[in-house]
């Protein structure tokens, strides 16, 4: 209950910081990165201090090396968590933690079968990572939306003084379009 109540709880300040003093803050997909690196700093974090041996207790019997792959699981959540909050490496870090999310799924099946409290249950367990997958989701969404535009708006190579002509057969296709759809 604690990563959602944090993902949540982060990504509602980031976007009340974006309102009120920082525009670029307000787009939900960057709130989101910030939410998903606390939480999964966070969690990660639980992987070593806190909960170790809860979470060594959450991996399925079938599976070797718990507490080795508890440690390989929490280093790479706090990595992602950390690759998140810049820009170039937040989308593949969204979808590795996606990824990552899934793959760590089954511990949470086994783990509900010995829940105490309602929120452990598998039912609200699912819904809970279905909720941590859209955050990631959409996160990874919006930077592979956000790389091909960075790409088609570089800038054309300046053609070097006494290359080229002045007349219209000159211009770049781009420059083109923009010209035709000015109007001029």
């Amino acid at each position: 209950m604690e990563p959602l109540i944090v993902l949540v709880g982060v990504t509602c300040i980031v976007l009340i910081t974006g309102v009120l003093k920082v525009p670029p803050l307000r787009r939900l997909p960057t709130a989101l990165r910030g939410g998903l690196a606390a939480m999964f700093l966070l969690t990660g974090g639980a992987h070593f201090v806190g909960m170790r041996d809860e979470l060594v207790a959450m991996v399925p019997p079938a599976l070797p090396a718990p507490e080795v792959l508890v440690s390989v699981s929490g280093v790479f959540e706090l990595v992602g968590a950390l690759a998140l909050l810049w820009a170039p490496t937040s989308g593949p870090a969204a979808g590795a933690l996606g990824l990552l999310l899934l793959a760590l799924f089954p511990a949470n099946v086994y783990a509900s079968g010995t829940a105490k409290d309602w929120w452990d249950q598998l039912i609200p367990r699912t819904i809970t990572q279905l909720i941590f997958l859209s955050a990631a989701g959409t996160v990874l969404v919006d930077r592979l939306r956000a790389t091909p535009l960075r790409r088609h708006n570089r800038k054309q190579p300046a053609v070097p003084a006494g290359r080229g002509s002045r007349d219209s057969s000159a211009i770049a296709p781009a420059d083109k379009r923009r010209k035709a759809d000015a109007g001029g």
